[in-house]
């Protein structure tokens, strides 16, 4: 069974090559911010949208221009990239999984797509991007497959990466463990339906005293200034690793719980409309649900357990996960309570992620609620390739 995975890693480029990397990303930005204003205006006018081949045409043109000749000194492929990406970011806004794309800003995360042509020196310890060169790169895993594509971002701190899209061959599912419920909540960060819970960490709040007192050094700076830009940098870093944080706790603890169950069932969380709470928005955002139901989701792809969300309006926190009685309210700082006709204490997390797996396995709405199913297959990764054999993995 054929998967895709990314490895994700530091690159190191030298001035020179920090400069053509700039230039690369200015081109790639202003191809996309050109063809997504080229696209509202063709919309507004002839009230139908333009496609990718129809862009892809336009920019062979623009680069025939005398005025915007200096494209050609991008890659080709880099550009078509940019234009399939456009093109994703209006098919995901029309069909309701995104807001409508907006102009990139050169302040924000740069980053570029090569399809092909990347080259790799394991034992160098190098990657060859087209127009760039040799760039010395940090390989802190086994990078294994075949090479589909790779991003290469700049984030707001300076740092340089490059993420690898590769293909891997794995094992057929076989998925072990049992079935579980999984609330999550912010008292803690989630709960299984057999009374474990995992603590919130917190990680915004954790780093606010530091996150406050770097802001308030840089609102004292002049904009634009050296001085500035160096209290800027270090901002972003601390943003940087409050994020990395946040994501290592996330994938730890996905990993456990996909290799001790076979199916998870989750409640279908409308998050946007969650942070409309001014109250809570911030230690909603730090929690990062999102990001970590999407890690449950392409893990079960992997390891060939099922993820099923459940009814969001199904109220699992307030009803007996012994009788099934309703409690009539129940607000959040009631964390435990009991059923006034069975007289069972509840724990409100765990009573929660019971109700999720019997709503799931033995509900009235059938043998599994409506929502998302994914049922692929294990992944065993095998060990890297050892440094003696110098491998060299180009992007096909």
């Amino acid at each position: 069974m054929l998967i895709r995975k990314a490895f994700k890693f530091r690159l190191y480029p030298n001035q020179a090559q920090q400069q053509t990397l700039a230039a690369q990303f200015g081109h790639a930005r202003f191809v996309y911010n050109h063809f997504l204003q080229v696209r509202r205006e063709h919309y507004a006018t002839h009230q139908e949208g333009l496609r990718y081949h129809d862009t892809a045409l336009m920019l062979t043109t623009l680069k025939r221009d005398p005025e915007h000749g200096w494209l050609r000194e991008a890659d080709s492929q880099v550009l078509q990239q940019t234009l399939k990406d456009l093109e994703r970011a209006f098919v995901n806004f029309f069909e309701g999984r995104a807001r409508l794309p907006r102009f990139k800003s050169r302040r924000a995360e740069q980053s570029l797509r090569y399809p092909q042509r990347v080259k790799v020196d394991l034992a160098a310890r190098r990657t060859y991007l087209p127009k760039v060169g040799w760039i010395r790169t940090v390989f802190h895993s086994p990078l294994e497959g075949t090479i589909k594509n790779v991003t290469v971002s700049k984030t707001r701190s300076g740092r340089y990466y490059a993420a690898f899209q590769v293909e891997l061959e794995i094992a057929a599912p076989d998925p072990q463990g049992e079935l579980a419920g999984l609330d999550l909540g912010l008292s803690a960060f989630a709960a299984l339906s057999d009374g474990r819970k995992f603590e919130n960490p917190r990680h915004v709040l954790q780093a606010e005293r530091r996150s406050r007192r770097l802001q308030k050094s840089l609102s004292r700076r002049q904009k634009g200034s050296a001085g500035w830009e160096r209290q800027r940098q270090k901002v972003a870093r601390q943003h940087e690793q409050i994020a990395n944080q946040r994501r290592d706790f996330q994938h730890k603890l996905s990993r456990v719980l996909v290799e001790e169950h076979r199916l998870i069932a989750i409640e279908d969380l409308h998050i946007r409309g969650i942070l409309q709470n001014r109250r809570l928005a911030k230690h909603i955002s730090d929690a990062g649900w999102g990001q970590f139901v999407g890690m449950l989701a392409y893990k079960g792809a992997w390891y060939g357990y099922e993820v099923v969300v459940t009814d969001r309006w199904y109220p699992s926190s307030k009803t007996c996960s012994a009788w099934g009685s309703e409690m009539s309210s129940m607000p959040l700082n009631v964390r435990t309570w009991e059923c006034s006709l069975c007289g069972v204490q509840h724990d409100r997390d765990v009573n929660a992620a019971i109700n999720l797996l019997n709503q799931t396995t033995v509900g009235t709405t059938g043998s599994h609620a409506d929502g998302v199913h994914v049922r692929p297959g294990r992944q065993y990764i095998q060990a890297g390739t050892k440094k003696s054999e110098a491998p060299q993995l180009a992007a096909r």
